[in-house]
């Protein structure tokens, strides 16, 4: 999606979610930052800026700030939750008409699922 990320993801060997979110936030912003100042992008001083002022409210001297605060965890505890999730996250493209069929958007995992070229290196849940 092109305002938001969905993520199925489960920590494990102690690691706590808040954590995981926390670094993952960090090392993605990073490299969203870098790869703008890098890439020719014709949207580089928008962003740029924009994720400069997101950040001016902040006490921490931060130059950037790409995600917002938080993250809406919920637990799964159900195979039928997990499938209900999976669903819901493939067809978040197509309820916004970005394409037609989930498959068809390049950052999903509906393209590992449908057994098509895929960008995201993920596990495959034996649930469908």
């Amino acid at each position: 999606m092109s305002s938001h990320l969905h993520l199925l993801c489960k920590g494990t060997d102690g690691f706590i979610l808040s954590d995981i979110m926390r670094d993952f936030k960090k090392f993605t912003s990073k490299q969203i930052v870098k790869i703008i100042l890098k890439e020719p992008e014709s949207r580089r001083e928008w962003m740029l800026e924009y994720f400069e002022n997101s950040c001016k409210h902040l006490k921490k001297d931060q130059k950037y700030k790409v995600w917002q605060d938080g993250y809406h965890a919920e637990i799964v505890e159900s195979n039928w939750f997990i499938t209900q999730k999976i669903n819901y996250i493939h067809n978040n493209p197509v309820k916004d008409k970005i394409v037609t069929l989930p498959e068809d958007y390049y950052f999903s995992s509906a393209r590992n699922y449908a057994g098509l070229d895929y960008e995201l290196e993920l596990i495959l849940l034996d649930l469908f």
